[in-house]
């Protein structure tokens, strides 16, 4: 299992009226947390589009457990459980500067050849740089 711990500090504009994290800026926060995984494997996800291919989410699945707040500083643990193919499926903790488990989530992406939209394996590059954490 591959797993990197990536922080971000909640902004005034992803709150909501109650000083709360928007539930929709979890989305967002996995994304960066994946971004952030990828390139500290050796490997940003930049390299993917210039190779021609792309990363759509096929499902996302979001639980909530207690809120984030306003300046919040926020970890990441992100995940990749299982040695990905034409599929990668990432798992996230979201804890809060107390170590409290505030959100926990999941998301499968599947890789695509941009020009024709159809799926392709992992890239073997990728696939190299990753392999190690599976055994």
């Amino acid at each position: 299992m591959y797993q990197q711990e990536v922080k971000i500090r909640v902004r005034y504009a992803e709150t909501d009226q109650m000083g709360y994290v928007y539930y929709g800026n979890y989305a967002t926060y996995y994304e960066v947390a994946r971004v952030e995984a990828f390139r500290s494997l050796g490997f940003p996800y930049k390299k993917l589009e210039e190779m021609g291919i792309g990363m759509p989410v096929l499902s996302l699945n979001v639980n909530y457990h207690q809120p984030a707040k306003y300046d919040d500083l926020l970890t990441i643990l992100v995940s990749i459980p299982e040695r990905p193919r034409a599929r990668i499926k990432f798992h996230y903790e979201v804890t809060n500067e107390a170590g409290k488990l505030i959100n926990t989530g999941a998301t499968e992406l599947v890789f695509i050849k941009m020009e024709t939209g159809r799926p392709v394996r992992l890239p073997e590059v990728m696939d190299k740089l990753i392999q190690p954490h599976f055994h």
